[in-house]
Parts: structure tokens; C-alpha cells; sequence
């Protein structure tokens, strides 16, 4: 499968997450963050996922992915194994202009930070901005999660 999404800085997190729909806790770490493999564990809404990334395309807008649910034990379980430096995060799932954002509010080494993400069906396709939303920072390796496990929030 391709991921394809556009991540954008939040200049305004509160206005952002008033209507959200449904937010929920993340807590995910890394197994490998080899830029041309990213493979992640994740624990949210009580479930457990193994996700395979390959390396981005130059502009960091497409990608192949391959994402499993797995038990939530056998998630917690592994979550030892990950590399030092754990992303938690709060998710809240944003409609604006019939668009979906997701929008994480980082907590804990990473608090301060809050970046929207928004996945398409095609590179090209046209998205309506709302107005909370700050810099792209799309092809920025530095707002990967798995980069921002490593070293932290850029500055």
C-alpha cells in the first residue's frame, strides 16, 4: 500500500482541536528507524500495530506502507525492544472543508509540539488550509516521528 499525506506545523492548537470528532492517546516507539525501513510499534485505543514504512519520495509525500493490527498484549510486550525515545502523543481527528486532519499534540519529551497531518488519494490532490494551520513541513525529515524519537523537537 502507498501512504500518501501532507504534515503541517499548528499555529493555533486550541482553535484546531475544538470540533474534533474523536482524540485518543499514542503511544508508539521504533524497532528500526532505518530511513529506508521504519519499523514501528504503536498502542492506541487500547490495540496494538506493527507498521513497515519504506523511504519517502524527495518531496516526503508518498510512501510505501505496510500496517498490521496485532494484539495489545503482544504490543506492550514488544515495546521493550524499541530503540530509546518514545512518541507519545494525543490524536484528535479533525473534519474541516469535508477534509480529515489528524492532529497530534506531542506530550511528554516532544511537549510543545503539534502537527496535522492530512492523507490523500493522490500527490497532486487540492486541499482547502484552514486557518490553523502554520508551515508545511512535508519533505522536513526532522518532524518524522521517527526522527523526532531520535533527536527530539527541531528547533
Amino acid at each position: 500500500m502507498v501512504e500518501i499525506e501532507r504534515k503541517f506545523l499548528v499555529d493555533d492548537p486550541e482553535l484546531a482541536i475544538l470540533n474534533a470528532r474523536r482524540s485518543f492517546q499514542i503511544f508508539q516507539g521504533y524497532i528500526s528507524n532505518d530511513p529506508a525501513r521504519t519499523v514501528r510499534l504503536r498502542i492506541g485505543e487500547e490495540k496494538g500495530f506493527l507498521t513497515i514504512k519504506g523511504a519517502s519520495s524527495n518531496d516526503g509525500t508518498t510512501r510505501q506502507e505496510w500496517d498490521q493490527e496485532i494484539p495489545i498484549l503482544e504490543a506492550k510486550a514488544l515495546m521493550p525492544l524499541c530503540l530509546p525515545g518514545l512518541i507519545q502523543k494525543t490524536r484528535h481527528c479533525v473534519v474541516e472543508n469535508q477534509q480529515l486532519f489528524e492532529v497530534d499534540v506531542f506530550e511528554a519529551a516532544h511537549h510543545g509540539l503539534v502537527i496535522a497531518e492530512i492523507e490523500l488519494k493522490h500527490p497532486m490532490d487540492t486541499i482547502q488550509l484552514p486557518k490553523w494551520i502554520g508551515k508545511e513541513v512535508t519533505g522536513d525529515k526532522r518532524y518524522f516521528n521517527s526522527y523526532l524519537a531520535i533527536h527530539g523537537i527541531p528547533t
